[in-house]
């Protein structure tokens, strides 16, 4: 079977990575692709990223399932004009894609199906914003309601930082995000204390299948300093998500969304990803659906994924959602733990094209995932902001980090930024 992976990042070279081993691919293409898919004998770069030019694409090459990536071709409609055409695709419709495209959409669905969330209110009027901060004062979270590639969140500790995250998300919308009236809008969600970790799986209908739990690093910082990222690190599994909590999770989290998107006639098919936060006595809040695999949460899962995952999908986009009921997923019983290497200036303006030293060859325990890179004049140079992401496997987590480590170490471009402690929560644990 032929199968095409949309998206440019870390999370789809190790999609297609992933879609590789499975005996029934004959060849996977990812469009757009990035360095270091061109550079893998078993994977095809397809410099395409139109919905409708991908669409006749696959028609024309017999793509037997095609697997979506990011968050915006989902936004866009790409599950919507493949299924219209008769093409098999994984991922959920435009509607279905709101829980991550709108934030005010995502809480209130929540609200509404009794998930635990945060208290919030939407704004589209920065005074009325500024005023509720006042009112509930510091520290606050801001977030932007549309796509923000990871980056439209401000854990504000002050009073003056909220009320500039108003101002730039609603005055300024510096991040360019606009919701479907074209109107900028934040959510303003009480702040909550605890351990944040990353729950997925794969949803058809009312049926899901858990992936392997993950813990992701947002700050840009070492000790969780600096700006919000889209993720500059991750590990599997997550100690914090004991099996009593993965219960909990999948009985007041998972089967009552996707009940609650059967029920508002939106029925779900694709990964769910609840961002969740753990507090200190064992209390469970989501902090938001994303609609597709995290990154760089994906590349440490699919390390320690032993099952094939091309026939999980094909379960998952199966006519009858009961066949997914069949699929039991196999871990490898290590731990994973992954490394972004970032641009200088990410994540505000990224520089481009610095060249890339020292990339090695993969191995069986090591994987350097490309994000962000391309080839120019025979080099692989940085493309964006994070541009690498060094996954390697170990006993513990600690051996896991230091397996990555050593690989970073060898690495260089003008300008990197990676954090040296990735992994510290479950190492102290």
């Amino acid at each position: 079977m032929k199968v095409l992976v949309i998206g440019a990042g870390g999370r789809e070279h190790a999609l297609a990575w992933k879609l590789t081993q499975s005996p029934h691919v004959q060849m996977v293409y990812v469009a757009p692709g990035n360095a270091g898919v061109g550079r893998d004998k078993n994977l095809q770069v397809v410099n395409l990223t139109d919905v409708v030019a991908l669409r006749e694409w696959a028609q024309h090459n017999d793509i037997g399932l095609t697997v979506v990536g990011p968050e915006a071709p989902l936004a866009a409609g790409v599950v919507d004009e493949f299924r219209a055409h008769g093409l098999r695709i994984f991922g959920p419709t435009q509607a279905a894609a709101q829980l991550e495209s709108s934030k005010a959409f995502s809480k209130a669905f929540m609200e509404r199906h009794g998930i635990p969330t945060a208290q919030y209110q939407a704004f589209e009027d920065a005074a009325l914003a500024h005023a509720y901060v006042n009112q509930h004062g510091a520290p606050i979270v801001v977030k932007a309601d549309g796509l923000a590639a990871g980056k439209g969140v401000v854990v504000a500790t002050t009073l003056e930082e909220a009320h500039a995250a108003i101002d730039n998300m609603l005055l300024d919308n510096s991040l360019g995000v606009q919701h479907n009236a074209g109107r900028a809008r934040v959510v303003i969600e009480e702040f909550l204390d605890g351990e944040e970790a990353s729950f997925m799986v794969i949803a058809h209908g009312l049926v899901a299948v858990p992936l392997a739990t993950s813990q992701d690093h947002k700050r840009l910082l070492d000790n969780d300093q600096g700006p919000n990222t889209g993720g500059m690190g991750a590990y599997s599994p997550a100690p914090v998500v004991t099996p009593e909590i993965h219960a909990r999770v999948m009985r007041e989290v998972i089967q009552p969304t996707l009940k609650g998107m059967q029920a508002d006639g939106i029925p779900y098919t694709g990964f769910l990803y609840a961002g969740l936060m753990i507090g200190p006595q064992g209390q469970l809040k989501v902090l938001e659906f994303n609609c597709r695999m995290g990154d760089p949460e994906t590349q440490p899962i699919l390390m320690r994924l032993k099952s094939d995952l091309l026939e999980a999908l094909l379960s998952a986009t199966d006519t009858d959602p009961a066949a997914l009921t069949k699929v039991e997923l196999h871990w490898d019983r290590r731990f994973a733990l992954g490394v972004v290497l970032a641009a200088a200036n990410y994540p505000s303006t990224p520089r481009k094209g610095d060249a890339i030293q020292g990339l090695s060859a993969d191995q069986d325990a090591v994987m350097v995932f490309h994000a962000a890179t391309q080839v120019v004049d025979k080099q692989i140079v940085s493309n964006g902001g994070r541009v690498l992401c060094v996954t390697a496997l170990g006993d513990t987590v600690r051996q896991a980090q230091v397996h990555a480590y050593e690989v970073v170490d060898a690495i260089h471009f003008d300008g990197m930024q990676y954090r040296r402690d990735i992994g510290h929560r479950a190492v102290r644990k």
